[in-house]
C-alpha cells in the first residue's frame, strides 16, 4: 500500500477559492443586533441576510418558495439576477445562478470519484461541511446481518479508502449498515431553508422537509467542496397544488405516480417542482419526501414543499426541537426591517407566480402502478388488471419489495405492518418473496423496538440490511428466474429501467406503494386489487385486506441504534495516509484529460447511433459494475453496453470500419489506442436517470468528444461539461436521420463559441462514410460562458487545478 503524495500536485486556485469561502463565511455572517429578540443561528443569520439582499435588489416582486431558497444562495446577488435578464424580470431559464451550497452528501459509489478528484487539489479539508454514505455497495441476498458481513469483506479496501478520506478532510462518514444518503440525510442534515447538493439524483428527498437539495456528478461537488461557486441555470417553476385530502388505500407515492404519467421523464426538464395547496397540510413529512424524491423520474432539478406542522413534528421525533424551534424563530424574525417581505416563510408569497401550475385533487386519486421498465407509464390500479391483460404481461408475481430510500419511513412500514397482521390472523402468508429494506439504522431500529420487524419475520419476509440493494441492481436472487426469464415483480421504489434490479432485462419492475406491493406480494399477483378482491384462506374463507392503518412517526422519539453504526464526525486530521494499493482493481488515481485543440475539431468518427432510451444505466450500468468505481479503466469496460444500434436493432453492438463487429466499449478503446477521436449520436432525454458522473467519465476516458441527440437529461449533459465533451442537439431534430454510424464528422464555429465565453453556434460538416456525400447539420448548446473554460481545459478539474 503506498499513500497518496499530493505534495507536488498544482492545486493554487483551487487553494484561493478555498480561502476566499472561509473569507465569504466570515463576511457573510452579520452583527447579532438587528431585533431584540433570540438571535439566529449562525445558518440562519447568513440565509437571512442573503435573503435581506434579494429583497433589495427584486424589489416587491413575488417569489415562490423554491426562490427565496435558492436565491438567498447566491454568491453575489445582483450580478446573478441582474445580468442579462431584464432587470431581474426574466430570471427563469435566463440567469446564471452562482450558488454557494451549505453542504455535500455523497453515497459510496460516486464519493470514490469524487473524493478522487478532491484529492488532487491539495486542500487541507472542505470548505463546507460533508458527508459519505457507504450504501451502494451492499448486495442483498440472505438477510440484513448476513448481507452486511459479505459486503465489508468484499468491499473493505474501498470502505478504508472513504473512511481514512473523511477522516484527513473532517467529512462526516456513515458506515456501511447505516443506513440509505437519502434517508439519512433526512434524518440528520435537511433543515428548511438549507441548500445542499448530492451526488445522486434522488438527493432531493430532503424536499420534503423544505430543504434545496439539488442532484449532481462528482465534479459538480469538488466545486462546492473546494468552495468555488456552484453554478446552475435558473429553473422555471412548476407549481404544483394539492387539495383535498388522501383516501383511505392512497399514500403520498400515489401523488408522484400519477404526476409522473402527466408529465413523463422529460416533462419537469429545466423545473423546480414546488407544492403548494390546502393539501399540503395534510401529508406526513416523510410523505412529502417520497413525493420530491420521485421527482428524479420525471427531470425535475428539484422539487420542495412548504414547512409545515407535520414538518416540526418529524424534526421533533428525530430529536431535533432546536432545529423546529430555529424554523419558527426565522420565520417570525424582522431583522432590520418592518416591511412583511422582510420575513423569510417557508411557503411561496401571496401573488407569486408560477410557470405552469397542476392540480391534483387528493380525495379523488387512487392508487397507481407504474411501469414496466420506466417509472412514467402509470395505470390507475381499477385499470391495471385489465392492462396486465391486454399487455400480456405476467400475471404471477415473482416478488415484492418494499423500503428503499423512496418508502421506508415509520409511516409506510406500521401500515404495512396493519395489513401483515390482518393476514397473519387469517392465516395467509405472501405467495411471493417478500423483501423488507429499512432506510437506515434509526428506522430499523425503531421499528424493532416497536415490534413491526418481528411481524414481517413471522410472516416470511426477508429484512435486507439498511443499504440500497435490489433497489439499484444489489440484489442477487434464488428463486430459480434465470436472466431472459419474463417476470414481474412490484416494488415501492423509485426507478425501474430495464435489467436496473437483478441484471435481467426481462424482469419487469412495476412501482407502487409499500401496500398495494404488499398486498400482491400475498396475492402472488400482478392481477389482484386489493380495494375489491378477496383472497381465500386455508380454512376456505374469503379474506379481504381492511384499509391500511399506520402512525406518522413512533410515539417515543425514534431510536438511535447500535453504536458501531453511528457516524464518525471528527475534524480534519492532516496526518491520516489515504492508502491506495499500487496494484489496486477496485481504486486508481486520476490522470488529467488533455485540453481542446486551438482549433475545430476534425476526423471525428461517430461510434455509434442509438435508438430509444439510454439512460445512465445504459451508459454505465450499476449492479455488480459499482465495484470499479474508483477505478475507472476498469470501469470503461461497461459504456454504453446496454444501447442499442439503430442500424440493426442489436444491443451492444458496434462496427468498425472495415465491417468487423464489436461490442462498444470494445471498438471505443481500439479507437483510443488509434488515437481516433469519436462521438454518439442519440435520441431524447439522453443521460436519463442517475447522477453517476461515470456516464460522462468513461465516454471521456475512451475518447469521445461529442454526444449529439434530440436532448438531454440535466444533470448528465453539466457532467459531459465538467468532463471536456460538449453536448450537443440537433436544431432539426430530423437530422438524427442524415447521421450514421461511421460517418466522418467535422465542427463548424464549436472553437470560436468556446473562445467567446459560449456565445457562438455550431454546426456538424458530416461525411458520409458510404457516398463521400458532405451535409451540413445545425445543432444546438447550452455552454456558459463559465462553462466553455471548463471544455477548452479538458476539465473541471483541469481548469482549477491549473489555476486558470
Amino acid at each position: 500500500m503506498r499513500s497518496i503524495d499530493l505534495a507536488s500536485r498544482s492545486g493554487g486556485a483551487l487553494k484561493r477559492a478555498f480561502q476566499a469561502q472561509q473569507l465569504r463565511r466570515v463576511a457573510h455572517t452579520p452583527t447579532r443586533h438587528f431585533s431584540n429578540g433570540p438571535s439566529l443561528p449562525p445558518t440562519y443569520e447568513r440565509l437571512h441576510a442573503k435573503y435581506t439582499e434579494v429583497r433589495r435588489v427584486l424589489g416587491s416582486q413575488r417569489l415562490t418558495l423554491a426562490e427565496k431558497i435558492l436565491y438567498s444562495h447566491l454568491n453575489n446577488v445582483e450580478d446573478s439576477l441582474l445580468s442579462n435578464t431584464n432587470n431581474g424580470r426574466d430570471i427563469r431559464g435566463k440567469a446564471n445562478l452562482k450558488l454557494n451550497p451549505d453542504r455535500v452528501n455523497m453515497q459510496d459509489a460516486s464519493a470514490q470519484m469524487a473524493l478522487l478528484q478532491f484529492m488532487s487539489c491539495n486542500l487541507p479539508q472542505t470548505a463546507i461541511p460533508a458527508s459519505i454514505h457507504c450504501d451502494h455497495l451492499i448486495v442483498g441476498e440472505n438477510g440484513a446481518d448476513d448481507d452486511l458481513s459479505a459486503g465489508i469483506k468484499t468491499n473493505q479496501e474501498v470502505f478504508d479508502f472513504l473512511e481514512s478520506a473523511s477522516k484527513k478532510y473532517g467529512i462526516d462518514f456513515w458506515p456501511p449498515g447505516a443506513g440509505i444518503i437519502h434517508q439519512t440525510v433526512l434524518e440528520n442534515y435537511a433543515v428548511p431553508g438549507l441548500m445542499m447538493l448530492g451526488t445522486d439524483s434522488h438527493s432531493p428527498n430532503a424536499g420534503g422537509l423544505t430543504t434545496i437539495t439539488i442532484g449532481v456528478g462528482g465534479a459538480d461537488a469538488v466545486e462546492a467542496l473546494v468552495g468555488a461557486p456552484w453554478e446552475l441555470k435558473a429553473p422555471r417553476v412548476l407549481g404544483v397544488r394539492l387539495t383535498g385530502k388522501l383516501n383511505d388505500w392512497v399514500s403520498p407515492k400515489d401523488v408522484i405516480l400519477h404526476l409522473a404519467g402527466l408529465l413523463t421523464v422529460r416533462g419537469g426538464t429545466g423545473f423546480i417542482v414546488e407544492y403548494f395547496g390546502p393539501g399540503v397540510d395534510t401529508l406526513s413529512c416523510t410523505g412529502m419526501a417520497t413525493v420530491c424524491n420521485m421527482g428524479a423520474e420525471i427531470g425535475a432539478t428539484t422539487s420542495v414543499f412548504p414547512y409545515t406542522d407535520a414538518s416540526s413534528r418529524y424534526l421533533r421525533s428525530t430529536r431535533r426541537e432546536q432545529a423546529s424551534k430555529d424554523a419558527e424563530l426565522l420565520q417570525n424574525y424582522q431583522g432590520a426591517s418592518s416591511a412583511q417581505d422582510a420575513l423569510f416563510k417557508f411557503k411561496a408569497d401571496e401573488g407569486a407566480e408560477y410557470d405552469q401550475v397542476i392540480d391534483i385533487n387528493l380525495s379523488g386519486l387512487e392508487p397507481h402502478i407504474n411501469g414496466p421498465f420506466t417509472p412514467d407509464l402509470s395505470t390507475p390500479l381499477s385499470k391495471f388488471k385489465e392492462t396486465v391483460l391486454e399487455q400480456k404481461w405476467p400475471e404471477k408475481l415473482s416478488a415484492g419489495l418494499i423500503g428503499s430510500c423512496t418508502n421506508s419511513s415509520y409511516e409506510d412500514m406500521t401500515r404495512v405492518e396493519s395489513m401483515v397482521k390482518e393476514a397473519e390472523k387469517a392465516g395467509l402468508k405472501p405467495a411471493a418473496d417478500f423483501y423488507i429494506t429499512p432506510g437506515s439504522e434509526q428506522i430499523r431500529s425503531t421499528l424493532e423496538r416497536d415490534g413491526t420487524l418481528e411481524a414481517f419475520t413471522d410472516a416470511g419476509g426477508i429484512v435486507l440490511s439498511n443499504a440500497c440493494g435490489p433497489c439499484i441492481g444489489q440484489w442477487k436472487r434464488h428463486d430459480g428466474v434465470e436472466k431472459g426469464t419474463s417476470n414481474a415483480i412490484l416494488t415501492s421504489y423509485n426507478r425501474n429501467f430495464r435489467g436496473r434490479n437483478d441484471g435481467n432485462p426481462d424482469t419487469m419492475n412495476f412501482l407502487a406503494s409499500p401496500e398495494i406491493v404488499t398486498a400482491m406480494a400475498y396475492a402472488g399477483s400482478t392481477t389482484f386489487n386489493p380495494m375489491t378482491d378477496s383472497l381465500t384462506t386455508p380454512d376456505g374463507k374469503e379474506f379481504r385486506f381492511p384499509a391500511p392503518r399506520g402512525l406518522e412517526g413512533p410515539q417515543t422519539p425514534f431510536e438511535v441504534g447500535k453504536d458501531n453504526l453511528k457516524v464518525q464526525s471528527q475534524a480534519p486530521d492532516p496526518n491520516v495516509q489515504v492508502v491506495i494499493a499500487p496494484t489496486s482493481e477496485r481504486l486508481a488515481l486520476l490522470e488529467p484529460f488533455d485540453a481542446f485543440p486551438s482549433s475545430d475539431l476534425t476526423g471525428l468518427r461517430v461510434l455509434v447511433k442509438i435508438t430509444g432510451k439510454c439512460t445512465t444505466d445504459t451508459i454505465s450500468a450499476a449492479g455488480p459494475w459499482l465495484k470499479y468505481k474508483g477505478h475507472l479503466p476498469n470501469i470503461s469496460a461497461n459504456t454504453l453496453n446496454t444501447a442499442v444500434n439503430v442500424a440493426t436493432g442489436e444491443v451492444n453492438a458496434a462496427y468498425n470500419l472495415d465491417g468487423s463487429k464489436h461490442t462498444i466499449p470494445e471498438l471505443a478503446r481500439k479507437w483510443k489506442e488509434a488515437g481516433q477521436p469519436w462521438l454518439v449520436v442519440a435520441e431524447h432525454n439522453y443521460g436519463e436517470g442517475s447522477a453517476r458522473e461515470h456516464a460522462a467519465l468513461q465516454p471521456r476516458y475512451l475518447g469521445a468528444r461529442i454526444i449529439v441527440c434530440k436532448s438531454f437529461a440535466r444533470i448528465h449533459e453539466t457532467n459531459l461539461k465538467k468532463q471536456g465533451v460538449v453536448p450537443l442537439t440537433f436544431a432539426d431534430e430530423a437530422d438524427y436521420d442524415r447521421i450514421d454510424a461511421g460517418d466522418e464528422v467535422a465542427t463548424v464555429g464549436l472553437y470560436e463559441m468556446l473562445v467567446n465565453g459560449g456565445k457562438g453556434e455550431v454546426s456538424l460538416r458530416v461525411t458520409k462514410k458510404d457516398s463521400g456525400e458532405e451535409i451540413i447539420i445545425p445543432t444546438k448548446h447550452a455552454v456558459s460562458k463559465d462553462q466553455a473554460p471548463f471544455i477548452l481545459a479538458g476539465s473541471a478539474l483541469n481548469l482549477l487545478s491549473k489555476g486558470i
